[in-house]
């Protein structure tokens, strides 16, 4: 059974790797379209060609990190449960305390008396 199931994954990567270039040559020309139809107009910049947004997609993926599949092992997006479990483990005393801390931190600061203030003392 163990070499059964790796077996069969045996047939996928091919299957997996064109998937991902008719997804990339597929957002290629959804970029392209939409660079050519919105931003010569709002920003007076040149349409691009079809590779050209290809190399475009290629450039944001080099400095935003895009097209990522499945989780990325040490990469947790949205709210973290550290402060959650903290927060339950606590007593109602440590409760009271961390609360009356981050009152006095989040307070608004009180303001200086401004120039005008002090002229009609």
């Amino acid at each position: 059974m163990y070499n059964n199931r790796f077996s069969k994954r045996r047939g996928r990567p091919p299957l997996f790797l064109l998937f991902f270039i008719a997804m990339v040559l597929l957002l290629s020309v959804v970029v392209m379209l939409l660079w050519n139809a919105i931003l010569p107009s709002l920003l007076h910049v040149n349409n691009i060609s079809y590779t050209q947004s290809i190399g475009l997609l290629i450039l944001c993926r080099i400095l935003f990190g895009g097209f990522r599949f499945g989780s990325q092992p040490g990469r947790r997006f949205g709210p973290s449960n550290h402060l959650r479990e903290k927060w339950m483990n606590m007593s109602d005393e440590e409760k009271a305390k961390f609360k009356n801390e981050w009152q006095k931190r989040c307070r608004p600061r009180q303001q200086p008396p401004s120039s005008e203030d002090k002229k009609e003392e």
